[in-house]
């Protein structure tokens, strides 16, 4: 194990992560400095907070590097071309992120970590995979880029048997000796490219969990991109690939037959038999992507021994976190659905092919996306368009292109109380039989503090255009 007393340490961040790395190494014997750009009272609240625990802090100063710093702790969002890294990197001083912590600070009998990562559905598989472990009677915990922090965890009293980890492709970048017992690639579509420079640099830093597996590289079969990251990775002997599908799994794949979740990947045969793990209906919502998601808990599950029982009970215990293809309420016959987690275009795509006519409400921040190939895929689904948000033109132009017939409400107001009006455009473009669908495919904060407060604002316009047809 890595040695902390006496050490000079630099935090980048005085978020959750941030704060979290400072007291877990200034509790091991480590000299740290918390540096943070910002310097709003509610930092200043967080700042003073550490001070008084014998933390330095450092507010409005993201750029110069502590003397004496002998390694930088960065928070996920803090991009590899920042002042204070490009700093270190002529001081030869390393910058990792808080996830190496941890595995830094594991002892020799930790728990082994199942790990998830891919542009969407990370957070619904990673909760699905602990909902499936639990079930099987092991002590586990969904971990990482969702809940508690993961050193909080790792320090925690809490003896665990295995853990679920979630991972962004933020806290793959800085976490080079990250080794999982097994991992998967969900899928791989364009994202964050303004922080990764490239989709090359983002598709090898996803790629990163596979590094040193033991078990089970887990991969999307209809998504060639995440196999080539299985190819490309160096893994312990004996690891294997293993794929899930859609369709009828072939020999070491997980998969879908006749309404059945079946496994041909972890049976005594896997070449003539298949193993029953659940039924379609075990999954909510039974929409395609979540069924991919439910594949590949299953497959990380099964890679650890779990038996089929408990991944289908596990399924069926298991409901989303809101905003995740959430259903509202039907009014009028008119069913209304809360994807405000449908940041970007593929997430979208997904969600708009869980329905057969749409009457669909985007917008927001595009974050360099285009909407071209969304559209196209999705044109023949849609009843009609409400945009709002600051690059709606964008989505508008798209369906121009691709569904000039289309009928198009375009919201000229990037207001919060745009989302009533939004509601009540869908409404009178909808038919009996209709969802209106919230699947942005954009980012919230040009309208909203987040994607929560954006699906929060919809459930309540929704509720209220159904208190007034009551």
């Amino acid at each position: 194990m890595t040695t902390w007393q006496g050490r000079n340490i630099t935090v980048a961040g005085l978020g959750v992560s941030g704060i979290s790395a400072a007291r877990a190494l200034a509790g091991l014997g480590a000299s740290v400095t918390v540096v943070d750009g910002g310097s709003s009272p509610a930092l200043r609240e967080r700042a003073d907070s550490l001070e008084a625990e014998g933390i330095s802090v450092r507010l409005a100063d993201a750029e110069n590097l502590p003397e004496g710093t002998d390694l930088v702790v960065t928070s996920p969002g803090w991009k590899p071309t920042s002042p204070l890294f490009a700093a270190a990197a002529k001081a030869g001083v390393d910058v990792v992120g808080d996830v190496e912590i941890a595995w830094r600070l594991r002892g020799p009998d930790a728990a082994p970590w199942l790990a998830v990562t891919g542009t969407n559905g990370k957070t619904t598989t990673t909760q699905m995979l602990a909902s499936i472990l639990s079930a099987a009677g092991l002590r586990t915990a969904a971990v990482g880029n969702i809940g508690t922090p993961i050193i909080d965890v790792v320090l925690g009293e809490e003896p665990y048997d295995v853990l679920a980890v979630e991972l962004s492709s933020y806290q793959l970048h800085w976490a080079p000796s990250l080794r999982a017992h097994s991992a998967a690639v969900l899928n791989l579509a364009p994202d964050h490219l303004d922080w990764h420079g490239s989709m090359e640099t983002y598709a090898a830093d996803k790629g990163r969990i596979y590094e040193g597996n033991r078990v089970a590289c887990v991969y999307n079969v209809a998504d060639k991109a995440t196999e080539d990251l299985v190819r490309a990775a160096d893994v312990e002997e004996g690891c294997r690939a293993v794929g899930f599908t859609l369709g009828t799994p072939g020999p070491s794949q997980l998969g879908v037959v006749e309404g059945l979740l079946v496994d041909r990947a972890f049976v005594e045969d896997r070449h003539k038999q298949a193993q029953e793990l659940a039924e379609v209906g075990d999954v909510q919502p039974p929409a395609p992507h979540n069924i991919a998601n439910a594949l590949a808990a299953a497959a990380l599950a099964r890679a650890y021994g779990v038996p089929a029982a408990a991944v289908r009970d596990g399924l069926r215990a298991f409901r989303p976190d809101a905003h995740r293809i959430q259903h509202i309420a039907d009014v009028g016959g008119v069913s209304y659905v809360d994807d405000s987690k449908a940041t970007n275009t593929h997430a979208a795509e997904a969600s708009l092919a869980a329905y057969e006519s749409i009457v669909w409400i985007a917008g927001g921040l595009a974050k360099g996306a285009t909407f071209d190939e969304l559209v196209a895929k999705s044109a023949k689904r849609l009843r009609g368009v409400v945009l709002f948000g600051a690059d709606r033109d964008l989505i508008r132009q798209a369906l121009a292109r691709h569904a000039p017939e289309v009928p198009v409400v375009d919201l000229d107001r990037t207001d919060t109380g745009a989302m009533l009006e939004a509601v009540q455009e869908a409404t009178r473009l909808a038919r009996a039989g209709d969802t209106v669908l919230m699947a942005p495919a954009c980012a919230s904060m040009d309208m909203f503090t987040n994607y929560n407060q954006r699906g929060d604002m919809f459930a309540e316009a929704v509720r209220e255009l159904g208190a007034a047809s009551a």
